[in-house]
């Protein structure tokens, strides 16, 4: 028999624990646990952010790390289009027009789609990473169809067309032109598209009719179709990722259009094998992925219309899913309070507030618990503006009193030198030395006024672009964001804006327009969250959270609470952050802790078992 040596070229190490960043197929021996371990790689299903717009039968394409979904059905029938970067969505320009049951293919920034209803139509256009634009039609129209291969080397493949039903045909596009390809052996539609190539693809399963369901496998060469193995069981509608030899599909139904299952198989070009199952189960939802080792599934019917996004990794590390998490309750509910906006997730500070009245008190938060500190010594709410840490924070503006401003050293707040413009719903970042105060209201019109603060006055800067109130920020006073909030009643923005230190500049909006919402973070790293939509005056609470990269806006999970008026603390960070207070209504106490994807290690105990 060989020894671990002669197969390895090693010895197993023996280690007091563990050894730190071991490697795949690593074994040693830990002493204080007395087992044999190593690390082993494994496939798992894990959520990310959902969506920005819910929707089913769109087209999907790219890689985990940058996918395109298009078009759908929300329902009514869109032309939204949402980019993925790997940890939310962002939209994007409009498809050519209002379109489902369609298919897509190539990467993020060279994209094609095609087909698709109402009508069985001969669309195609292209995709340049920002907008689309029409191509040459179709030989025929078709819809429910599947897709492979890149812009400039296209395949479509089977689908329905009314009249001619269940379809064979295949077409192929040069990247201006498409036309006939190899004719399929078996009928079918509702069927996966993948990132396999003109010259080497598959499709599995799929319907002849809404009574049966197909098992059989086909791969394309470039010119002809041949059956290989089958599916296990038969299946449609399901989302596909992958290559001809690395190639993975996921849920779907099995049965009839009204049932959804959350299996998923992997295919080595040979044979198909089973993976983990889908944590939601749901049909007609799109994929993307370079291989069945990493992909990405999004959309679909769960039998209702979903946002949720699931990425598929088989690897040594173990992925752990961003995801908001309930912490401890405030001591007293209230919204519309202040937050020292530099202190971090675990050492939150949140001060005044209204709950029927305007409040003075102080709570401190250690990551599982708040606790009651002393109160301010001008009771107020109105979104005040706050500043600093939880041993050193700043508290401005609101009502009554909005100029007023206070210091925390930790115990206890002394009243500091005054904002030269009065002001409530404003917002405030930095620290109690260098702190930002921005925008607010006085009138029913937003104010635009920028004052920055030294430790002891303040001094009037350049002002916002864009006036509001009821808005959030992050970052410092020399590297500070602006987004959404009120304009002039009812009209609420998206707007957002970057400070440098001198002066405010507009960047990339926010996916959609909110008020009354958290934020912290980083100018580079930010997060929104909670809020209200639609109008000033009739808006509707959300639980979702947005995440800034210094460029663009991308959805995150959302809160497990619908509120508004919320508070938030996360240092510099937008991986790790607390969000507290608002209302629901009533008047909540609730915090939730945001924590980013995390990966680790996969260890595990090695027997003989």
């Amino acid at each position: 028999m060989s020894t671990f040596k002669e197969i390895q070229g090693r010895n197993i190490r023996s280690y007091t624990t563990n050894p730190d960043n071991p490697l795949e197929g690593q074994m040693w021996y830990n002493q204080t646990e007395q087992k044999l371990k190593g690390v082993s790689a494994g496939g798992a299903w894990s959520s990310s952010a959902p969506l920005g717009t819910a929707r089913d039968q769109g087209a999907g394409f790219g890689i985990q790390t940058a996918a395109l979904y298009v078009g759908g059905d929300t329902p009514p029938v869109t032309n939204v289009t949402e980019e993925y970067n790997g940890s939310g969505w962002a939209s994007s320009g409009n498809y050519v027009g209002s379109i489902k049951q369609f298919a897509g293919a190539g990467t993020q920034t060279a994209g094609l789609a095609f087909g698709g209803n109402p009508g069985y139509i001969t669309t195609s256009a292209e995709y340049n990473g920002s907008s689309w634009t029409a191509g040459n039609a179709l030989p025929a129209g078709k819809g429910y169809h599947g897709a492979s291969g890149i812009q400039t080397a296209g395949l479509g493949y089977s689908g329905y067309r009314g009249g001619a039903g269940a379809l064979t045909t295949s077409e192929e596009y040069d990247g201006t032109n498409w036309t006939s390809g190899g004719t399929l052996g078996t009928a079918r539609y509702v069927v996966h598209s993948t990132q396999g190539l003109q010259t080497a693809s598959f499709v599995a399963g799929g319907l002849v009719s809404p009574s049966t369901v197909r098992t059989q496998v086909e791969e394309y060469n470039g010119s002809a179709w041949s059956e290989v193995n089958d599916l296990p069981a038969g299946s449609f509608s399901q989302a596909g990722a992958g290559t001809l030899t690395s190639g993975l599909i996921a849920g779907g139904s099995s049965t009839s259009p009204s049932n959804v299952i959350s299996t998923s198989l992997e295919y080595d070009g040979t044979n198909w094998s089973a993976t983990p199952s889908l944590g939601t189960a749901r049909r007609n939802m799109g994929g993307a992925g370079a291989s069945n080792s990493s992909a990405v599934v999004f959309g679909g019917l769960t039998p209702s219309t979903t946002g949720a996004t699931e990425e598929y990794n088989f690897t040594a590390n173990t992925v752990t899913a961003a995801a908001w998490s309930s912490g401890g309750a405030l001591g007293t509910a209230r919204d519309e309070g202040g937050a020292a906006a530099n202190a971090v997730s675990d050492a939150a500070l949140y001060f005044g507030g209204y709950n029927g009245s305007a409040l003075g008190i102080t709570e401190e938060y250690n990551g599982s618990s708040w606790s009651e500190q002393n109160d301010l010594g001008t009771a107020r709410s109105g979104r005040l503006g706050g500043a600093g840490t939880q041993t050193a924070g700043l508290c401005f503006g609101g009502n009554p009193g909005g100029a007023l401003n206070e210091e925390y050293d930790g115990t206890s707040w002394t009243e500091r030198g005054d904002l030269n413009t009065p002001r409530n719903q404003l917002c405030g970042v930095g620290i109690s030395t260098a702190a930002l105060a921005y925008g607010g209201q006085t009138t029913p019109s937003g104010l635009n006024n920028t004052e920055e603060y030294d430790g002891s006055s303040w001094t009037a800067q350049n002002t916002l672009n864009t006036a509001r109130y009821g808005f959030s920020g992050a970052g410092l006073q020399t590297s500070a964001l602006a987004f959404c909030g009120v304009q002039s009643p009812p009209t609420i923005s998206n707007d957002t804006e970057e400070y440098n230190g001198t002066s405010w500049t507009s960047v990339n909006d926010m996916i959609q327009p909110a008020f009354n919402h958290g934020g912290s973070g980083a100018q580079t790293a930010a997060l929104l969250f909670g809020g209200q939509t639609g109008t000033s005056t009739g808006g509707a609470k959300t639980s979702a959270a947005f995440g800034y990269d210094g460029t663009n806006w991308s959805t995150r999970p959302s809160m497990g609470t619908t509120r508004s008026q919320i508070s938030g603390s996360s240092g510099t960070s937008n991986i790790s952050a607390a969000a507290f207070g608002g209302t629901i209504p009533p008047y909540s106490t609730a915090t939730e802790e945001f924590t980013g994807e995390t990966t680790s290690t996969n260890v595990v105990d090695i027997t003989t078992s």
